[in-house]
């Protein structure tokens, strides 16, 4: 089962990323008009839906204790991201808050960029093929930097209302975008030929090319939607098979799953309706749509914690519900800190999956 299991997780991420790239690319609208529905609910599962199924952590005793004995990062970071954006939103007039986006956006697509790491050091796992080195991790790294760069440069990719006057440097980032995919795949080809099975191979290319609609279209959609509900779907579908599981019985993988599916959907809903007043007038509306970007900033800062897994509480979690990807510890070197649940579980060297 664990093979079947563990294919249908790399194979189902790979094809559902091609399929978004695909989708939006085709059905890109033209300037200035609205999706078409199908377009716009595709997006609405991969956006807000997908940053609202981050809820249902909360709803694992295990997950939660962990969360309350780290307050910082899970507790006062998001209170004070979603208060501090909500009360700068009220108080600037909309078009000064609009020069908050460039930096929110940035941040988004690095935390899109750091996913993608975490997905190939999944795959490197789970397939044999040994960690990243740090040169590939680089160059991926590198590869998302600069497919930043090149979308800020661009701001009406973004439908920013501002303008970062970074135009001239997109012909660069444009060329670093390149040296990182030639010196991505270079590694690819250095690695011995039992290091570099297919699967991890066609990750790894994935992580590469992920900013590339960026640099080949001036739509929109066709440049950055895709980018979007990709890293949204790779999120649900990692999400669903840790709901589902775990040793537990069938009737408690159900309700697992039903949770998420009801947590996600319903704040989900409630996020995307916040994300489309960025143009209100009143104070109120403004404050909500700086409070949904506070929620989104704080989606960032959980996964950084919840899905590091060099830490000893995540790697542990994500070995029991996904044994096939992320194998148990071995006896060696015990970490963790008193009173963590995991503590003096040994935890290899391993990648970080945001």
């Amino acid at each position: 089962m664990s093979p079947v299991l563990r294919g249908s997780w790399l194979y189902g991420t790979v094809l559902l990323t091609l399929a978004c790239y695909a989708v939006t690319i085709a059905f890109a609208p033209a300037a200035g008009h609205p999706p078409a529905a199908a377009l716009g609910t595709l997006l609405f599962l991969g956006t807000s839906v997908h940053v609202a199924s981050t809820a249902w952590f909360w709803t694992v005793g295990a997950v939660r204790r962990h969360m309350l004995a780290s307050p910082g990062r899970y507790l006062v970071a998001p209170a004070v991201l979603v208060a501090g954006s909500a009360l700068l939103a009220a108080a600037l007039p909309a078009a000064a808050f609009g020069w908050v986006l460039p930096g929110f956006l940035a941040w988004q697509f690095f935390h899109f960029q750091k996913q993608n790491l975490g997905l190939a050091a999944l795959a490197a796992t789970s397939y044999g093929a040994g960690g990243l080195s740090r040169s590939e991790r680089r160059a991926v790294t590198g590869a998302g930097l600069a497919g930043i760069v090149g979308l800020l440069a661009r701001p009406g990719l973004l439908q920013l209302g501002v303008d970062p006057r970074l135009e001239p440097l997109r012909p660069f980032a444009a060329a670093g975008y390149g040296l990182c995919v030639l010196a991505g795949l270079a590694l690819l080809v250095r690695r011995p030929r039992g290091r570099r099975p297919v699967p991890f191979v066609l990750v790894q290319l994935l992580c590469l090319l992920f900013f590339l609609p960026a640099f080949c279209f001036d739509s929109p959609y066709a440049a950055v939607a895709g980018l979007t509900a990709a890293h949204g779907y790779q999120y649900l579908v990692i999400m669903g098979l840790v709901a589902a599981g775990g040793r537990r019985a069938g009737l408690d993988r159900l309700l697992s799953l039903a949770l998420l599916l009801n947590i996600a959907l319903l704040l989900g809903t409630g996020l995307n309706l916040a994300s489309h007043l960025h143009g209100a007038s009143a104070p109120g509306g403004r404050a909500l749509y700086g409070g949904y970007l506070g929620l989104v900033a704080a989606h960032f800062v959980v996964d950084a914690g919840l899905w590091r897994l060099r830490d000893a509480f995540p790697r542990a979690f994500l070995a029991d519900r996904l044994p096939y990807l992320v194998p148990h510890p071995r006896p060696s070197q015990p970490t963790g800190r008193p009173g963590d649940p995991t503590a003096g579980t040994p935890v290899p060297a391993g990648g970080r999956g945001d």
